[in-house]
């Protein structure tokens, strides 16, 4: 951590001078803030400047405490590796969103849900005693693209995280990431108050409970002075909530949030909720619940919306609640993980899927009302914002597994600061920091990035496909699955292929899930003119001789979509081995072999689920589409074993 106290300063040039301080330190310095008052930088906000000072080219890096000063000297070293001329500076960087954390399904046995990296990085059993110096890398790393906090802990929550054996671990970790302005935060188990504290109830609105959470709360800060608050999945998928004693999700929220308002802690409540009913349509379910709670939940409290409706699908619609409750702040959830999305072995850059949600406009209060407004707070003026991100790292020597999940990683934590930064220059930064500044790897190299997430929704779920991958696992191509003991976990549920068409009505005709929408989405989508062709089976089942805009049938282009999305794997594999003599050779050959895994793969995907949607649409496929390898029942009967994350 820099010391700020006296003066830092090192040479960068003969003829300039690098200062890192705040003003308050550095009276004799010269500098404006674009017009902005220091105290407009806040706690988080930096300048990088240069000047004249006591006769000499000065960089002055400045903020108001440590914490900017720590993310001002990571973004000039920024500059610095990718080549940016620093002759003539004057940056101003304030994060837009508060709150910017990775979420970590991390479990206390070191098994992480829904991750492709290895083991858990947390080492439960060590800690106190031992901080591993990889923890220190993951504070740095974290510190370097601005995030400020970690949930430490899965969110199908274990109680056992909040006893006093756990907390010393917790603080212990808490004490190494502090440093680097990071913030610990913990799941809270809503049946806690029964598995560790004794109660015979968990309502919310029992006196005796919520004297339990305000006495754990105490006990937690006794622990971690500075402790970050709450995330909780509750009512979703089997877990305890408030809808066990028929409360609202706002009545559960307010009770944690009581609890640790006097601390200034925060609740992150998930909308990831649906009943143990199924569903006409599951995509209104989180909608319905939370809406009418517009307004009704305690100022520290974040309601974490995933980007869409269903689960991280490889593209969704945006979520129905960002622009549905404006006296709500909403907390946007990405995963960077890859479950749905190839999981360890398939190169896919998510900042083009975050990009994507976040610049789509919902029309909420007019024009312009785009998701990063809502998700930053600036569309309805709330103080409290945050973006959360489901952790992709794990003990794998680089991290993420594929070396590319690092871009996954960095995307987050930049798109965080700023929800308008371009997923291409994010591209750009990262490849040049990893692999070094040659035109020829970065030009293609960011072209393997950039078409990537087009890619895996071509081989995986065009034209509003979703939700038919393997069951359970999600792996691999599984559009046949059906028959469990929820439909809304089946496949078939989703594409609802049958011989007259394929897709979910989600029209007036249908679930009517586009009401919940602003009316001019609900016009633009219902309108099959208007409708966006990439979200056309998402919101309508339509037959198989449907003229699409190209003059296909519907059968013929989605066939050309997933050929096309082989095709692109392809072409990524050749612009990586163009640059063969551009990347060291461990890096190089890992890169290569999941290229490989991967192009393999969306042929799977392609040749199985042309297959089985054939047996409906009875119609050959079209030229250009080779014919598959093998059987349907090859395919139908391929059972993945051992899958990891699960």
């Amino acid at each position: 951590m820099l010391d700020s106290s006296p003066e830092f300063s090192t040479s960068i040039q003969s003829e300039t001078t690098l200062i890192i301080g705040p003003p308050k330190q550095l009276p004799d310095l010269n500098a404006t803030v674009d017009n902005i008052s220091w105290d407009d930088l806040g706690k988080e906000g930096f300048i990088i400047q240069s000047l004249q000072h006591n006769g000499k080219s000065t960089i002055w890096i400045g903020g108001n405490t440590d914490q900017a000063l720590l993310y001002g000297t990571f973004d000039f070293l920024k500059l610095l590796q990718t080549h940016q001329d620093i002759s003539s500076l004057n940056i101003t960087s304030i994060p837009q969103t508060k709150v910017r954390v990775l979420n970590h399904w991390d479990n206390p046995d070191r098994t992480v849900e829904r991750g492709y990296a290895g083991s858990s990085i947390w080492d439960w059993h060590r800690l106190p005693d031992y901080i591993k110096p990889q923890y220190l890398d993951y504070a740095r790393a974290n510190a370097s693209i601005g995030i400020n906090g970690t949930v430490l802990t899965n969110v199908n929550a274990n109680a056992q995280v909040l006893t006093p054996y756990f907390l010393k671990k917790v603080a212990a970790l808490a004490d190494t990431f502090r440093p680097y302005g990071i913030k610990v935060y913990l799941t809270a188990r809503f049946s806690a108050p029964m598995e560790i504290g004794g109660l015979d109830t968990a309502d919310p609105l029992n006196d005796d409970v919520q004297k339990w959470w305000d006495e754990k709360v105490n006990e937690i800060y006794k622990h971690i002075p500075d402790f970050g608050g709450f995330l909780v999945k509750a009512d979703s998928e089997g877990q305890p909530g408030p809808q066990n004693y028929n409360r609202t999700q706002a009545e559960g929220a307010n009770m944690l949030a009581k609890a640790l308002q006097p601390h200034q802690g925060i609740v992150m409540w998930r909308a990831f909720v649906y009943s143990n009913e199924t569903p006409d349509d599951r995509a209104k379910q989180a909608y319905n619940e939370f809406k009418p709670l517009d307004g009704k939940f305690e100022d520290n409290v974040l309601v974490q919306v995933k980007n869409g409706a269903i689960d991280f699908q490889p593209r969704e619609p945006f979520h129905p609640l960002f622009g549905a409750m404006p006296e709500t702040p909403l907390m946007m959830e990405f995963q960077i993980t890859q479950e749905y999305l190839g999981q360890g072995t398939h190169l896919v850059f998510l900042g083009s899927l975050f990009e994507e949600v976040l610049d789509t406009d919902t029309y909420a209060e007019g024009p312009g009302s785009t998701v990063a407004k809502i998700v930053d707070g600036s569309l309805d003026n709330h103080s409290l914002s945050g973006m959360a991100g489901v952790s992709n790292i794990g003990t794998d020597r680089n991290w993420t597994g594929h070396q590319f999940g690092q871009a996954n990683w960095y995307a987050f934590g930049k798109l965080a600061w700023n929800p308008r930064k371009s997923a291409a220059n994010i591209a750009q930064e990262w490849l040049r920091m990893t692999f070094g500044n040659d035109e020829e790897l970065v030009t293609k190299a960011k072209r393997m990035m950039l078409q990537s997430h087009e890619a895996v929704v071509n081989y995986m779920t065009p034209l509003g496909l979703h939700h038919i991958m393997g069951w359970s696992h999600h792996y691999g191509p599984g559009p046949w699955v059906t028959d469990k003991h929820r439909d809304d976990w089946t496949s078939t549920y989703y594409h609802q292929a049958s011989s007259d068409g394929i897709g979910f009505d989600r029209t007036a005709s249908g679930s009517n899930a586009l009401s919940q929408y602003a009316l001019e989405i609900q016009r633009k989508y219902e309108d099959l003119d208007s409708c966006p062709e990439k979200y056309l089976l998402w919101f309508h089942h339509l037959p198989w001789d449907y003229k699409m805009k190209s003059g296909n049938s519907l059968w013929d282009e989605i066939a050309l979509h997933y050929q096309m999305g082989v095709e692109q794997t392809q072409g990524m594999l050749e612009d990586w081995q163009s640059i063969k003599d551009h990347v060291d050779k461990q890096r190089y050959d890992q890169v290569l072999a999941f290229l490989q895994i991967q192009h393999n793969e969306a042929k799977w995907w392609r040749d199985a689920c042309l297959l089985y949607f054939q047996q409906f649409s009875q119609k050959p496929l079209p030229e250009g589409v080779p014919q598959p390898e093998f059987t349907l029942d090859h395919y139908q009967n391929f059972k993945p074993l051992f899958v990891p994350g699960i």
